[in-house]
């Protein structure tokens, strides 16, 4: 079923965002100036706003000074205080909804307030720059003549001490607009069923029969319905399901590991890989080119953004610097402040700025995720890289992975310990340990350095998972689908152990 007056005149709207867009472009250390001023002058009379006396902070250096840098630690009492119903407490507009959050690497749920202001200037606001960014990219779309596809969060949305919280992906559904309700799939239903596989069913059976143009959600979870949607159909490919598919937009996790296994699913030349950059705190960037790998900062969304150079990280005590002082390439520590009364939090993942005209970042990781047991200081965004490289020489595809040190024993030498998964297993384990090896020495010097004569570091020791481990390990923790990852690095060996452990009962 097409809809070509409703594409029409939703084009028309989507495309009309692109001067604003273009404004903070061209002033963005003004608008994010403005914005900063905006924040304080609407939280003047809360809480917060007296006791830091947000009146009179006239720059952001008295800003800086004067409120402390926090974790979610440390705002967690002011927040589960607005969770039973208490206002003004640091924002000015009742909060109702919150965001729960755990991830994969605390078992305690983390509850992120998410204000009106939230849901529409930053949220919704984005999910049209998406759009509209894409359509000023791609004139002759046709992707409002069908539906998309939104694969959000296994979790209903719950009522508690009159606030709600769920997924994010939850909250925002049942805040819609009618229509993008209408130009969406699957049902409001059965977008916020609960439990995770019998929802991918109930998916399944709602959308492999209609006309769907676009995709949205995170590349592994998304992967895993298209695969069922292949079983179910019996199809080669999931343009023999829908043929009129033109465009995936995808976030939260990393792409690369993933692209190769979309591209065979998927095998149309013209077909567009869109990457967005939102969390439960806010809506942070989007691709705004067809062919780019990097995203536009996007500095009118009621959130003023801080870095922290990775080099002098020290969490709550660390000295951050605004968006006119950030150099290209060095690794950043995201702090942000924002219209749900998040005052300079730190949301725990890292960044790096690949062109400051504009302002265009790469997420480099998170600031757990990394592994620095020895001084070589390997990030995500090393190992994925490496791991591309490794897979591109032995023909090898993965699923999931993670890495841990293995710590110094005696006269051992310390390492690094992956879990991968394959898709597609490399021929030889031997080489692909090697090309791995090889490629991680050439991108990060600090771990060359280590790995020199094996003085610190050995040649790493990878374990073959059995398939579907990582699947499994997750459903044993009630972290099936939505925002939930598979940690990629840890100073610790907890989750590999874990995972060892499953593999073996596996065997």
């Amino acid at each position: 079923m097409q809809f070509p007056l409703f594409h029409t005149v939703l084009s028309w709207i989507l495309k009309k965002r692109k001067d604003q867009i273009d404004m903070f472009v061209d002033y963005p250390n003004e608008v994010q100036n403005e914005v900063l001023f905006k924040l304080l002058s609407a939280a003047q009379f809360t809480e917060l706003g007296k006791k830091y006396d947000f009146p009179t902070i006239k720059n952001y250096n008295s800003f800086a000074k004067r409120v402390p840098i926090q974790k979610y630690e440390s705002v967690e009492p002011l927040i589960e205080r607005a969770r039973k119903g208490e206002e003004n407490i640091f924002w000015p507009t009742k909060i109702k909804w919150f965001a729960k959050s755990s991830g994969t690497t605390n078992a305690k749920s983390k509850f992120i307030p998410v204000s009106d202001e939230s849901i529409e200037d930053c949220h919704m606001k984005a999910g049209k720059d998406m759009l509209c960014m894409y359509i000023n990219n791609n004139e002759e779309t046709e992707m409002f003549k069908g539906k998309g596809l939104r694969l959000g969060g296994s979790r209903a949305v719950h009522e508690d001490n009159e606030t709600y919280f769920g997924d994010l992906s939850a909250i925002i559904i049942e805040n819609l607009p009618f229509w993008a309700d209408f130009s969406t799939a699957p049902s409001l239903k059965t977008s916020l069923m609960d439990e995770w596989e019998a929802k991918m069913d109930a998916i399944i059976d709602e959308t492999k029969n209609e006309d769907i143009r676009s995709l949205a959600g995170v590349p592994s979870w998304m992967l895993v319905l298209l695969n069922r949607i292949l079983e179910v159909t019996g199809k080669k490919n999931i343009l023999e399901v829908w043929p009129n598919l033109e465009v995936y937009f995808h976030g939260g996790v990393n792409f690369n590991p993933y692209r190769e296994q979309y591209e065979k699913l998927i095998p149309k030349s013209n077909f567009r890989y869109f990457e967005t950059y939102n969390a439960s705190e806010g809506f942070f960037a989007i691709q705004d080119d067809n062919f780019s790998n990097e995203m536009l900062l996007m500095l009118d969304y009621g959130i003023f953004y801080e870095f922290i150079p990775m080099d002098q990280y020290n969490e709550e005590n660390s000295k951050a610097i605004p968006l006119q002082e950030v150099e290209l390439h060095k690794n950043y520590a995201l702090v942000i402040t924002t219209n749900s009364g998040l005052w300079r939090y730190l949301i725990g993942d890292t960044v790096k700025f690949t062109c400051l005209k504009p302002y265009r970042i790469k997420i480099t990781g998170r600031t757990k995720h990394f592994i620095n047991v020895f001084g070589e200081e390997l990030v995500v965004e090393n190992a994925e890289d490496a791991l591309k490289v490794a897979c591109k020489k032995t023909n090898a595809i993965i699923s999931e992975y993670t890495v841990a040190p293995i710590f110094m024993n005696g006269n051992t030498n310390g390492g690094h310990e992956w879990m991968i998964e394959f898709k597609n297993r490399p021929t030889d384990i031997t080489d692909f340990t090697n090309n791995l090896d090889v490629a991680l020495k050439r991108i990060n010097s600090d771990y060359e350095a280590k790995r020199y004569k094996d003085m610190t570091l050995a040649l790493p020791k990878i374990h073959e998972a059995k398939k579907g481990l990582f699947y499994q390990w997750l459903k044993n923790k009630n972290k099936l689908g939505g925002q939930h990852k598979v940690p990629r690095m840890s100073n610790k060996r907890d989750f590999l152990e874990e995972l060892l452990e499953l593999d073996q009962v596996n065997s």
